[in-house]
């Protein structure tokens, strides 16, 4: 019966340390802000310079796995090649066994306060009560993720000493002993360490385990290197199955990283045997320790790392080769391939994804409806086409994102990183109903191309101070957008409000021309169409300069913010003169 708690303790304690370990990478991925993506994206011109990186990153993260994913993620984007996603899953590799080090510390012996309080059992609690104290009395983002971190090391630490204590009656039972004795045999030691990684999807959760069973004593090396190696190849499984549904280069990616384990394990057992033969290592067959799995785990990932480093032009025609070019590509635009679904686990970095996709959807926006306004007195099939087909792709460009960003929503944000989801979702919609009113533009000014008639000189030049005013506002709306300009964003209200004015003025012109017989009803509805949806434009390109406003200001009241500004502001009624008198009517 003894034994029924004891595996049902040490499987609590690893679910404790599988969620510490969870927690602690969370806090420290919002605490970067997105900042260790970037660095992963842009810093990796060389192979030495990823394999730093990986590793720096992976330290941090305390996971390879989510570090070789996020690598499948980028390549896959398109935002990095294969030959560079190579270094850092090699640096991922040997930054993981940071974790090791970490739980080997519970070995330390000595009687000072000093050391006693380096072993993790007399440390974690600190780290828990610290951790508990940021996340419930304080309510800075920063402070609540640092308690995140300690929080969640303490409650690793807290597993990992659950799980020793769970397994340590196994020193006394005879038969653990034997079975140990099977793993001695290579195949069977690697096989074990890879099953076990594969199904905890955690190669450090797995190594605390066999670290926690050192602790009866009973391990030795020739039973522990297998498992070891073994543990390095399990861990692959992740990035494996996170690169279903990808493109080609991405799953070359996870498949490197499985390469690069299994050519690593091999290489190093070999060597281990046959020196072993040559030399017969006193310590092979002594009993390992927390600290000497670390040294094992840390060894080998340096070692085949320095190995294999200048054969990553191999490693990636190997992967090639295994996904051969003639394979067909899963149909994914490329407009959206930086909307990853493995960069949902990052917030901060996949919102910067969303910004970057959002912008060139602002940029299509203002060209399709700069298009569709001069189809009113230059029509002609080419630009009409352009139109309809840039309405089309702003449409999937909405649909994309905003599928991308509710996703997003559902994710722990923080303050920030929620209002900004919001805003982006906001802008998007403004931006793709700027391009339904390009469409309802060229409708219009096709019923005019197709029964002949035009507008008379008098209208034609209303229209195009109208349309010099759009021109104007589009492009201020647009840059402030893309550069997040908060003095671009308020000249957008002034010359707004000087739209609306121009409009009810051609509006009353029209008026004055129907009753002197100068206008026709059917040429006054098509005109009203166009006066319109230009103001409805205006109105979109004020919206999204509010939203502009209100992230740089981090201020959210959108019609406390209108109001002030048209009653209040000095710089607005300065600005409305000048809008004003720039674009007088004829």
């Amino acid at each position: 019966m003894d034994y029924i708690f004891n595996v049902l303790t040490l499987l609590g304690g690893l679910a404790l340390f599988l969620y510490g370990m969870d927690q602690m990478g969370d806090g420290l991925t919002k605490l970067s802000g997105g900042k260790l993506e970037k660095i992963l994206e842009k810093l990796t011109n060389n192979t030495l310079k990823g394999v730093l990186l990986g590793l720096v990153v992976t330290c941090i993260i305390q996971s390879s796995s989510a570090t070789t994913v996020m690598v499948v993620g980028f390549v896959n984007a398109g935002i990095m090649k294969l030959r560079q996603g190579i270094g850092i899953i090699m640096g991922a590799n040997i930054g993981t066994t940071i974790t090791a080090w970490i739980l080997s510390l519970s070995g330390i012996e000595g009687e000072s306060f000093i050391v006693q309080m380096l072993k993790p059992s007399n440390f974690w609690p600190i780290f828990a009560l610290v951790g508990a104290v940021l996340i419930m009395f304080f309510k800075s983002e920063k402070k609540k993720n640092i308690g995140l971190i300690a929080l969640g090391f303490g409650i690793l630490m807290y597993g990992m000493d659950t799980m020793s204590g769970a397994v340590s009656f196994l020193k006394d039972v005879p038969a653990f002993g034997e079975i140990l004795l099977m793993f001695t045999n290579p195949i069977l030691g690697v096989l074990a360490g890879a099953l076990l990684t594969a199904i905890i999807q955690s190669s450090s959760a797995s190594v605390g385990i066999l670290q926690a069973l050192s602790q009866t004593g009973k391990i030795q090396f020739g039973a522990a290197i297998p498992i070891i190696l073994g543990q390095n190849i399990g861990t692959c499984v992740t990035a494996m199955l996170s690169s279903v549904g990808t493109s080609k280069n991405a799953r070359r990616a996870a498949v490197v990283h499985l390469y690069f384990n299994i050519i690593g394990t091999t290489i190093f057992l070999i060597g281990y045997y046959v020196l072993n033969a040559i030399f017969e290592f006193p310590f092979a067959d002594s009993v390992v320790t927390e600290t000497s799995i670390a040294i094992v785990h840390t060894t080998f990932n340096v070692t085949v790392t320095l190995l294999l480093l200048p054969f990553t032009r191999g490693l990636e025609k190997l992967a090639c080769l295994t996904i051969k070019d003639t394979e067909e590509d899963i149909a994914v635009d490329k407009d959206f391939r930086v909307l990853e679904e493995r960069f949902l686990d990052t917030p901060a970095f996949a919102i910067e994804q969303c910004n970057t996709v959002a912008i060139k959807m602002a940029e299509l926006s203002r060209e399709c409806i700069t298009k569709a306004i001069g189809l009113a007195d230059n029509y002609n099939e080419e630009d009409a086409k352009l139109v309809v087909e840039l309405e089309d792709r702003i449409d999937k460009y909405e649909d994309a994102l905003g599928t991308y960003l509710i996703k997003i929503s559902s994710k722990n944000l923080t303050v920030v990183e929620s209002n900004n989801v919001s805003v982006l979702l906001n802008c998007i919609g403004d931006f793709e109903r700027i391009s339904d009113h390009a469409v309802n533009l060229y409708e219009a000014a096709k019923e005019l191309n197709d029964k002949g008639q035009s507008f008379s000189e008098n209208a034609l030049a209303e229209l195009h101070v109208l349309k010099d005013a759009i021109d104007e506002i589009l492009e201020n709306a647009t840059k402030a957008f893309v550069d997040k300009d908060m003095k671009m964003a308020k000249t957008i209200e002034p010359l707004e409000e000087v739209v609306d004015n121009l409009c009810d003025e051609l509006k009353a012109r029209h008026i004055a021309r129907l009753k002197e017989g100068k206008c026709t009803i059917e040429l006054g509805f098509v005109f009203s169409d166009f006066t319109t949806n230009l103001e409805r434009v205006s109105d979109h390109c004020s919206n999204i300069a509010v939203c502009v406003i209100e992230v740089l200001a981090n201020e959210f009241d959108a019609h406390s913010y209108i109001d002030k500004v048209k009653h209040d502001d000095e710089d607005f009624k300065t600005q409305y003169k000048e809008y004003k008198q720039k674009y007088l009517l004829p």
